[in-house]
């Protein structure tokens, strides 16, 4: 199941993804190798029009948009989100996200 959520938070982008990590932690979310099959996995997709490395955080997800099983949700909450970097909304993005066709087809 994936799903997005769009939140408000006073934490600076490190904080919210330590908090991130936390939550996987408690749904026993173990880190074997890269990309193995995970309990939960929960991303940092975008932080506001941040962008760039930020003391090792990427931002915005440096492969989101080309991800149709990210911008697909991101399409329901928010069509019209502009990417930071790519100034594509989210609804553009969808049509040429490669990676995932089938993960979440556009009706």
């Amino acid at each position: 199941m994936n799903g997005v959520v769009m939140v408000r938070t006073a934490h600076d982008p490190h904080e919210l993804m330590a908090a991130l990590g936390r939550i996987e932690d408690a749904f026993g979310r173990e880190r074997s190798v890269r990309n193995a099959p995970r309990t939960l996995d929960l991303d940092l997709i975008a932080y506001g029009r941040l962008s760039g490395d930020l003391d090792g955080l990427i931002l915005p997800h440096p492969r989101a948009s080309e991800r149709r099983f990210v911008m697909g949700p991101i399409v329901e909450i928010a069509p019209l989100w502009l990417h930071p970097t790519q100034r594509s909304q989210a609804g553009e993005l969808v049509e040429t996200a490669s990676v995932g066709r089938d993960a979440h087809p556009l009706k």
